[in-house]
């Protein structure tokens, strides 16, 4: 898999008996080099003028997310490994801590899942569990579908 790959990113968030879920599909830049995956991307945030750039780092026992622009903000998930950053939002700065239970990374020749159970604080506070999914496909000129 090399190069332009469709990004599809959805998350849920289990606070209490209620499911928040979050979905962003995209296009992004993708390449490897040694053991190390690398996704690149542009999001835009509703409400705000310009974009965020992602970048996502990752091997099979870790996750690392950088975003900088509207938001800022770098995290790392690593297995049975609590992690603590700033996330910097146009409303003002969040201390989170994300405290990962397993990171699941499935290969194949044209995609790669990427499966990310945690749980999130906010200033030192349990919020909930949550689920990241991350599916990288290749994009191919007229071979592109959204759903497997």
């Amino acid at each position: 898999m090399e190069k332009e790959v469709l990004v599809s990113i959805s998350g849920l968030q289990f606070v209490n008996d209620d499911k928040e879920a979050v979905e962003m599909i995209t296009v992004g830049d993708y390449y490897k080099r040694g053991s190390r995956h690398y996704v690149m991307f542009d999001e835009a945030m509703e409400g705000f003028s310009g974009t965020t750039r992602n970048m996502i780092k990752f091997n099979e026992h870790m996750v690392d997310i950088t975003k900088k622009g509207i938001t800022n903000v770098h995290m790392v998930f690593e297995e049975k490994q609590k992690n603590m950053t700033y996330y910097d939002t146009p409303f003002g700065n969040l201390l989170i801590g994300l405290a990962t239970n397993k990171v699941d990374v499935k290969e194949e020749e044209d995609s790669i899942d990427i499966s990310i159970d945690y749980s999130l604080d906010i200033n030192y506070e349990y919020v909930s569990d949550c689920k990241i999914s991350i599916c990288l496909k290749e994009k191919k000129a007229g071979d592109v579908s959204l759903f497997s």
